[in-house]
Formats: C-alpha cells, structure tokens, sequence
C-alpha cells in the first residue's frame, strides 16, 4: 500500500535542525544581554585639568666668576753692560788653518814594536800542552808517554835517594805518606818545593831528595815556557 504523503513534505525531518538553531540564537542573544553595559552620564565629572605654561618653575641661572688672573711674574734683572775703553786692547783669536804646507818637512814614523805577550802563569802537570821532558825521556814521541816516562823516573829517583831508616829511628810504626809539591820553572830548575809529613826530620829529607832532582827541558804552554806544577806523594811502610 502506497503512503499518502510525500516523503519529501515531512517536516518532522527538520524539526531538530531547527531547534538547535532556535538554542543557539537563543543563548547568543542571551550572551549580548548579558554583556551590554550602561553607565549614569550623570555621576561622570566634567571638570578638566588643564596643564598652562604658568606650572612652569623659573630655575635661576647662575654663573660661576671666571678665576683671578694670575701675578705678573717678576721683573727680569737688566743685562750688565761692560763698558770697553777704546784704548784697550782686546785679544783676538786666532784660528790657524789645518792644511798641509808642502814644503813643511815630513817627520818620518818610526817602527812599531810588536807587544810581548803577556808572561802565562803556571800551569799543572796534568794539563800542560808540552809536558818539561826529564833527563832520558828526550825519545817519547806524544805528550803522554812523555808524562809516564817523566812520573817513572822521579819515582825511580826518590826510592834510590830517600833514607826510608829514618821513620824507624824516629820511633815511626806502620805506613808512612809524605806529600810533596814542587815547580819545574821555565828554564827547567825544580824550585819551590814543600813537604807535608808526619815528622819534620821527614819533612826535610823530602825536600833535600826533591831538590836534588836533575834539571829538566822546560814545558810549554801555547809555545811559551812556563812554569810547571808537580804533586809528588811518597808512601812507605816501616817494618821491625
């Protein structure tokens, strides 16, 4: 059975459309009652503050005094004028000229000597450039076979010289140690020798044996002779 009315014709369909538009006119005017403000004209004050140029304040200006000038410095003292009486004589100086005359003789220069080298001072044996060559050791070609032949023989020469009996009749025990310092000088002397020993009849027969040493080809330093300086010990040991 076909209806009678059209579908299309229902206003049923519509009705919540329209009632959510209604709710939503409804709260927005709502909204705008709710908001709209009024105010009384009458409690508002019509008074007005005007700002003039009369407010403004006179600063008074002030001006610093410039600062006093400073005191005229003193009055200079006058020249002294020396007065010169016509008939003095006045000295003039005379400025010679600096050329050579040609015909004024040429002194002639004499020769320059050459300045001797200044004296060297000793030197030890240990660092001698040319070490004095003792009586002998003429043969050695370097400078240390030179020192050992040297040191060799003044051994040699104070075990033959010196009197070793003289510790035991003094009443010395055991091992004895003598030092002894001496120069060889640069003509080849042994001089200036000191002793150092536990007696002084010791000491003195270390400085006659070492004096008694033969003399020696000076040493060189730089090709120079000097002096040389030697340390000498002497160990012995007494025995009953």
């Amino acid at each position: 059975m076909k209806p009678k009315k059209n579908p299309k014709s229902d206003l049923n369909r519509r009705s919540m459309i329209f009632f959510q538009l209604g709710m939503v006119l409804m709260l927005f005017i709502t909204w705008r009652a709710i908001e709209n403000k009024t105010y009384d004209k009458t409690n508002i004050s019509q008074d007005a503050f005007e700002v003039n140029d009369d407010l403004e304040e006179d600063i008074p200006i002030t001006n610093t005094p410039p600062p006093p000038p400073p005191p005229p410095p003193p009055p200079a003292a006058p020249d002294v004028i020396v007065e010169v009486e016509d008939e003095a004589d006045i000295e003039e100086t005379v400025i010679e000229s600096a050329e050579v005359d040609q015909e004024e003789e040429i002194v002639e220069i004499e020769e320059i000597e050459e300045a001797v080298d200044e004296e060297i001072a000793d030197v030890p044996f240990a660092v001698i450039e040319n070490v004095p060559i003792y009586p002998g050791c003429e043969k050695k070609k370097s400078n240390n076979e030179k020192k050992q032949c040297m040191s060799e023989k003044i051994q040699k020469f104070v075990q033959k010289k010196f009197n070793t009996e003289l510790a035991g009749d003094l009443g010395l025990e055991g091992r004895q140690r003598i030092s002894v310092q001496f120069k060889i000088d640069k003509h080849g002397n042994v001089v200036n020798v000191r002793a150092r020993a536990p007696h002084p009849k010791l000491q003195d027969e270390a400085i006659k044996v070492v004096k008694s040493l033969p003399k020696m080809i000076p040493g060189k330093q730089r090709g120079q002779a000097v002096g040389v300086l030697y340390s000498l010990p002497i160990l012995f040991q007494v025995e009953f």
